[in-house]
């Protein structure tokens, strides 16, 4: 039996941790880090290149911490920023362990999504666009948009990366799984972090999830003191 959780009872439960101080997304970035390491040796391919695309917000804080542990175990790296920011001190610590940072309008269609990945020789790409957020839309807009569909017809062929969804596939419904518009990448593997999010439980948002693995982070008592929104 799993239980799911709305993404409001996880920052409930989030934020007595976050008060205290507890390094809750080096907690989340280390097990995504983890995560990857397993895929890519059960493929047969460690280390391998890693394209991290990167949000405005936390969960592209966590796809730049765990970047830079997979930098650092000698995967070359390589940082896609698709938000009107980044976050500073996991572009740091990304790039400090080797990560390059790529322009984000050389992905944006499909022929340069598709010649970027040839490049790079990506075996991952880690979606850290965006995560359980606060908008009623989930739906993915501008720039991050723009390089999902680019990438799609790529992700179709032979020979892809497998796709690592970080906390949620971005553009899906964290709380209904619902998923308002096609520019989603189905993810090979999906590392959610604290509780698994309602969503990755209920189709349509399911079938993109691939495998879940949940990362704790220390939230579970705290979320068991609630009733979860989906229990499968």
């Amino acid at each position: 039996m799993v239980h799911g959780w709305s993404a409001e009872q996880v920052r409930a439960a989030e934020a007595p941790h976050l008060e205290a101080g507890e390094p809750l997304m080096q907690r989340a970035s280390d097990g995504l880090a983890e995560a990857v390491r397993g895929l890519l040796r059960d493929s047969g391919r460690w280390p391998a290149p890693v394209v991290l695309l990167v949000g405005s917000g936390s969960n592209g804080g966590d796809a730049l911490f765990a970047g830079a542990g997979l930098a650092a175990d000698g995967c070359p790296v390589t940082v896609v920023p698709t938000g009107s920011r980044v976050h500073e001190a996991g572009l740091a610590a990304a790039t400090g362990a080797g990560a390059v940072t790529d322009d984000p309008a050389a992905w944006d269609t499909p022929e340069g999504a598709g010649r970027r990945l040839q490049e790079t020789g990506a075996a991952v790409l880690l979606d850290g666009l965006v995560g359980t957020g606060t908008s009623a839309d989930p739906a993915l807009r501008g720039r991050a948009r723009d390089v999902v569909e680019a990438l799609l017809p790529s992700l179709r062929q032979p020979g892809a990366p497998a796709v690592v969804a970080v906390d949620v596939p971005s553009g899906v419904g964290p709380d209904d799984g619902s998923v308002p518009d096609p520019a989603v990448l189905p993810a090979t593997l999906t590392v959610t972090f604290g509780g698994h999010k309602a969503g990755l439980l209920l189709e349509p948002a399911a079938g993109l999830a691939g495998e879940v693995v949940l990362v704790d982070i220390g939230l579970l008592p705290d979320l068991a003191r609630m009733t979860p929104l989906v229990t499968r």
